[in-house]
């Protein structure tokens, strides 16, 4: 950091009111936020690709009591939302306080309509339930995205999205596409799908969902539409500070320094530290296996522990279980795949070890607990290959390359897998066994899979008596090697309810916020519903953009 206390606003080579660094949900949320309050906005990314890790996303939002709710007329409330968060989260540190929890309950109407206002249009999830819904508070259908948009309206920009591919798909859809060919639901749910593709490509259109979809609307809202400048490949090399003030920051644009003054704030919304093998082995005690955003290696978050702010939840992450990559491969984060009958996870000897249908988030925790340096076996019978879409084996190269790597065995007997991935034949045919019991009779005696509303939502409904459990005991069998995964890291700077950075003692670094995953999660260590990581980004993206509106130059 550079205290630039003598240097006037003329040495400046650029002058807005706000900065705003990263360019995912809570950096465009920031950026939308600004100009609806006519502040004048610079984003700037520091890799040759935009859109962060939200683009890389599922692109849903989970934003209980919002707006779309209340016009359908579906129950909620904020005290439930408040009720919820409390039996989820709890108090679990700095960054749970409870005014940081209703902050973001309340905050949601705003990011809702102003997002509105400026041509962006949502869908709500339905039948998406909360991760808990049984606790206090719980619901179904919390969760919003965009609907799917015509991504040629952002032109040559569509070139340098961090999305990896676009789809006309929405989140919505994931859970019945999964079964597209095993259930009536599912089979429609596949035949819309396919119409709307081939409705948009009949069209012209370059249809696209879920985080490339959301990532497009911003940008055709922010810097299409409101001419908000965004540089790619210029990171943040400091933050500058004036009399204890950040008033600006030094970036690199086109090889050359460059100072751009902020005269409202700097935004930090650059993203985790996934991909920072040395914070990972620090924080996490792993190298990791992320999914999120190559550029996320925690550098907004380090300069701004260097201006004296404090940082919160940095040995936790936004946990899963992932099936191992192959190389010059990320690894394949897997959902909708684990709660599906006819399989299981086991550790390195064989055993169930948790509910292999909770929580993504509970899954990685279990793992971590459990043996955070073994290895793990996702092992299905052979209907959980013909009945399922198990997005992790859609390529055959990819396949062949797994079975290559050993990632991916095959077996005609239970024994035969066994020694091909080096478990006790005995012991994993004692676990199938027990487990296959459990199935029969629709109880999972163990963990208790398929339990609750959230584990059989990516269940087959057609399979009885419950929907997430089947028995191992059609052959040939098949194991994929899993990693602890993620989809990127919760701890970050330490923010109040307006997103303002706070220092150890909890006094507030004037003209500098922080936001997304950038910042220490209001989440806590766990995963309340679909979304958790957008909805807060862009409500507390939203939040500091008011705040800075407000505050005095």
């Amino acid at each position: 950091m550079t205290d630039t206390t003598a240097q006037s606003a003329g040495t400046f080579d650029h002058t807005y009111d706000v900065v705003v660094v990263g360019s995912g949900g809570a950096g465009f949320a920031t950026a939308l936020g600004a100009i609806d309050a006519g502040l004048s906005v610079l984003m700037i990314e520091s890799s040759d690709k935009w859109g962060g890790s939200t683009a890389m996303s599922g692109g849903g939002m989970w934003l209980p009591n919002n707006p779309l709710m209340r016009r359908a007329g579906v129950g909620d409330s904020r005290e439930e939302a408040l009720t919820y968060l409390e039996a989820t989260v709890g108090d679990t540190g700095r960054s749970t306080f409870r005014e940081r929890k209703e902050a973001f309950v309340d905050g949601i109407e705003d990011f809702v309509l102003t997002a509105e206002k400026y041509g962006m249009t949502f869908a709500r999830s339905t039948d998406y339930p909360d991760y808990y819904p049984e606790l206090p508070g719980g619901k179904i259908g919390r969760a919003i995205e965009v609907k799917p948009l015509n991504s040629k309206v952002i032109g040559a920009w569509w070139k340098t999205i961090s999305a990896p591919a676009g789809m006309p798909i929405k989140t919505d859809d994931v859970w019945l596409l999964g079964r597209a060919w095993s259930t009536p639901a599912g089979f429609i749910r596949g035949a819309q799908f396919v119409f709307r593709a081939l409705g948009g490509v009949v069209r012209g259109q370059r249809l696209v969902g879920i985080g490339a979809g959301l990532s497009s609307a911003f940008l055709q809202a922010v810097v299409l539409k409101h001419q908000v400048p965004l540089w790619l490949n210029a990171p943040l090399e400091e933050l500058l500070i004036s009399d204890g003030r950040v008033t600006g920051v030094r970036t690199t644009r086109d090889g050359k320094p460059v100072t751009v003054r902020a005269t409202r704030g700097v935004m930090l919304a650059g993203g985790g530290f996934d991909h920072n093998t040395e914070w990972r082995r620090k924080y996490h005690g792993i190298d990791g296996f992320p999914s999120g955003n190559p550029a996320n290696l925690g550098r907004p978050t380090e300069l701004a522990q260097q201006a004296g702010a404090a940082v919160e939840l940095m040995d936790d992450a936004w946990w899963g279980a992932s099936v191992a990559a192959t190389p010059g491969h990320d690894p394949s984060f897997i959902v909708g795949e684990r709660s599906l009958p006819y399989s299981i996870i086991v550790d390195a000897r064989g055993d169930r070890f948790a509910n292999e249908s909770e929580s993504y988030v509970d899954l990685g925790h279990h793992m971590l607990e459990h043996d955070k340096d073994g290895a793990y076996w996702m092992i299905a019978d052979v209907r959980h290959a013909r009945r399922y879409l198990r997005t992790f084996a859609l390529d055959p190269k990819n396949n062949k390359a797994m079975r290559e790597a050993g990632i991916m065995a095959k077996g005609s007997t239970l024994a035969e897998l066994a020694g091909r991935i080096g478990i006790d034949p005995t012991r994993l045919q004692a676990t199938v066994d027990r487990f296959n019991g459990f199935a029969r009779s629709g109880v999972d005696g163990d963990f208790g899979r398929g339990n609750s509303a959230y584990d059989r939502y990516y269940g087959d409904p057609t399979v009885h008596p419950n929907a997430c459990l089947g028995p191992l005991e059609k052959g040939p069998f098949t194991a994929f090697k899993v990693v602890i995964g993620d989809l990127g890291t919760k701890g970050g700077v330490l923010t109040d309810a307006n997103g303002r950075a706070l220092r150890e003692d909890g006094t507030v670094i004037d003209g500098l916020y922080s936001a997304g995953n950038n910042s220490a999660s209001v989440m806590g260590s766990t995963y309340p519903g679909p979304g958790s990581t957008i909805g807060p980004a862009v409500v507390f993206g939203m939040r500091a953009a008011r705040h800075m509106a407000r505050s005095d130059v």
